[in-house]
């Protein structure tokens, strides 16, 4: 029985590939980073200008920056700058938007 190496698998050329798909596959890629921003830039602006996180569950946010944490390194390992950059600009909102949360939640209603 031969084991086959998974490294030399991924080497093989795919012929359906052609040009044309890999940038459309680009095209598509940059679209959805842009429509992923885009939809989540709206609450982040809103919390970080009111500082209103009442209607904010926290392990959404918590669990939102690990999955864009996770798709930030899975985009540089995979060489999908698309993937890396929405994820980057996603966590960091995600990051401020659960900063904020925290303070409000722990500390502001302690005073």
């Amino acid at each position: 029985m031969k084991f086959v190496n998974l490294s030399e698998i991924h080497k093989i050329p795919n012929p359906t590939i052609t040009m044309s798909t890999e940038i459309w596959t680009l095209i598509f890629g940059y679209l959805a980073a842009i429509c992923m921003v885009l939809g989540y830039l709206p609450q982040a602006i809103y919390t970080i200008r009111t500082r209103d996180t009442d209607g904010i569950a926290l392990p959404t946010f918590l669990l939102m920056g690990f999955g864009a944490i996770f798709f930030c390194i899975q985009g540089l390992l995979t060489d999908n700058m698309p993937l890396f950059i929405t994820n980057l600009i996603t966590f960091s909102c995600s990051a401020i938007v659960f900063g904020i949360k925290v303070y409000n939640d722990f500390f502001k209603k302690k005073k």
